[in-house]
């Protein structure tokens, strides 16, 4: 029998552990699934064994990921079109309250970072969260993933260099990312081309998820010239009763597109130097669920 107490310990670390599992499978349904299963592992472990409950909890929420994400490997090999990861709700609030330790959290779950983490192992993965997200030091991530401490120093550092050499660079200063969003938005739904080209830096890339479920480019765009013609195609097609919605979705302002009050899609710009150097749309229905609610 599970008591109070065990669910309220439970509780209080369950928001580190959704953050683990979301930044292993970009996934918002399936870090679910894996927090829950942790808890029925939690509710029925000895806790006379139990030293150190969140050190214990953030070892068995990775290790289930890591299986998760063997799985959905093999599933993203046949998805139509670009990937992005489902859209995450990151208001940290008070909960978070060091300025530079948000900045790693917000960071470490943008859209441009996971898509990087995509093409590591599941290990490289596991590593590079725990280390880089969340601060875990080399000796407790070998003690949580059974390898030696030399082996983890390598794997996070072949994680490092791979996800710094793929990134794209984007400042993360909300006030200009907030003003570049909002004159984008209102070029894109004017079909504005010049006013677009303004924004875009030349070599800007667009990238469409729907999973083959609506309209999206089946591949990445690239160039300033592509992406606008695209954007104000998109425009003359248009979306029924049309309104948007301002939000934090991966550390940082999103835009949710509402047709008829339901959310039709959502996107987000990356900024460099004050240039639009990348545009995330996401049109896969199944990943706007849980922001119908929002």
């Amino acid at each position: 029998m599970t008591t109070d107490t065990e669910t309220d310990v439970f509780e209080e670390h369950r928001p580190v552990l959704l953050g683990v599992a979301y930044r292993m499978l970009g996934r918002v349904a399936d870090a679910e699934d894996v927090v829950q299963e942790a808890w029925l592992r939690w509710s029925g472990a000895d806790r006379s064994v139990v030293r150190e409950p969140r050190g214990y909890l953030v070892r068995i929420t990775t290790r289930l990921a890591i299986d998760r994400l063997r799985q959905v490997k093999a599933r993203n090999e046949a998805y139509v079109g670009p990937w992005l990861p489902e859209p995450y709700a990151t208001d940290f609030g008070d909960s978070v309250p060091d300025t530079a330790e948000r900045a790693v959290l917000a960071d470490s779950v943008s859209l441009a970072v996971l898509v990087v983490l995509e093409s590591l192992s599941p290990l490289e993965r596991a590593v590079f969260v725990l280390r880089e997200a969340f601060g875990y030091p080399y000796a407790d991530i070998a003690a949580m993933l059974d390898r030696g401490e030399a082996a983890v120093r390598q794997l996070a550092g072949r994680a490092r260099k791979h996800v710094e050499e793929r990134r794209p660079r984007y400042e993360v200063d909300p006030g200009r990312r907030r003003e570049l969003t909002e004159r984008f938005l209102a070029a894109a739904a004017e079909g504005d081309l010049e006013g677009l080209m303004a924004l875009l830096a030349p070599d800007v890339r667009l990238v469409g998820d729907s999973g083959g479920k609506s309209r999206a480019p089946l591949r990445v765009l690239e160039s300033a010239d592509k992406v606008g013609r695209f954007l104000v195609g998109a425009a003359k097609k248009g979306v029924p009763e049309l309104s948007f919605r301002f939000t934090e979705l991966n550390g940082g302002l999103a835009v949710v597109v509402l047709s008829a009050g339901k959310p039709d899609s959502v996107f987000q710009v990356d900024v460099f130097e004050g240039r639009i150097q990348s545009v995330y749309i996401i049109r896969n229905p199944d990943k706007l669920l849980s922001l119908a609610s929002a």
